[in-house]
């Protein structure tokens, strides 16, 4: 289902925050999102949990100078550049940011705490070690831009054969959900970012919240489980061009400042 990441928010904004385009505040507040609490735990020279404006300032003082994402899946380690210990925990969290010019990376650890009804979302990011290194299986913007044309092109072709364009009560909640999302006029992205950045983040947003609607729509008619193989060998590569592209869009800042300072 379609879902902001969560390493996308805090990597945008603590860009922005390193770039002096925002104050650490309003940097906070865009990481943190609609969750009640983000603490993090693991930052050197902290013998306990801190908030992310010290964690942020702390990664500063340690020579960072920028922030990437990484969205792995099984068999997909997308933007992780190891060691074993920090890919894993990132393959088991789905997400983890990567820290430019620091040699560390964070992973989130998200838990519900409430009654029913009233239930908060705090997430915890444990700081790890990890290898300096070209991220794995990113592509540019350019690039991403051309797969996503042509996934979104593959997968609406896709779901029309199949008779799951969106059909079913799971999927029309999921849709509505998407859709108010998009009216709330969320900001794209954070200062500092280039338009084109935004556009194919928004590109994939859409790529990705169709894989997952179809992924709960129900087909018109009885349907076998070969078919319900074959849907999801169809909707794979749509949705693997989706998550490649946010990693592109998300990682476009860090991969500038990178070619500045290859010149």
């Amino acid at each position: 289902m379609w879902e902001e990441p969560r390493v996308g928010r805090l990597a945008a904004w603590g860009n922005a925050l390193l770039a002096g385009l925002v104050s650490p505040d309003d940097a906070v507040t865009g990481a943190v999102g609609d969750d009640a609490a983000h603490r993090v735990v693991g930052v050197p020279g902290e013998p306990g949990p801190v908030g992310l404006t010290l964690a942020l300032g702390r990664l500063r003082a340690l020579g960072a100078v920028g922030l990437r994402i990484a969205l792995p899946a099984p068999g997909h380690p997308l933007g992780l550049s190891g060691p074993p210990e920090f890919n894993e925990a990132a393959l088991v969290a789905g997400e983890a940011v990567v820290v430019v010019g620091a040699a560390l990376g964070l992973v989130p650890e998200v838990s519900q705490v409430g009654p029913p009804g009233d239930v908060l979302t705090e997430v915890v990011w444990r700081v790890r070690e990890v290898r300096q290194g070209p991220p794995a299986d990113v592509p540019s913007l350019g690039e991403a831009e051309r797969e996503l044309g042509q996934a979104l092109r593959d997968a609406t072709e896709a779901l029309t054969l199949l008779d799951v364009a969106g059909s079913g009560p799971v999927a029309d909640a999921a849709l509505a959900a998407y859709r108010a999302r998009m009216e709330r006029g969320r900001q794209v992205l954070a200062p500092g970012y280039p338009p084109r950045a935004a556009r194919v983040l928004e590109l994939a947003d859409r790529v990705a919240a169709l894989v997952g609607i179809a992924e709960v729509s129900e087909p018109v008619g009885a349907v076998s489980a070969a078919e319900i193989a074959h849907r999801d060998a169809l909707l794979r590569p749509v949705e693997r061009a989706a998550r490649r592209a946010r990693v592109a869009s998300y990682n476009a800042y860090a991969e500038e400042l990178e070619r500045q300072r290859a010149d």
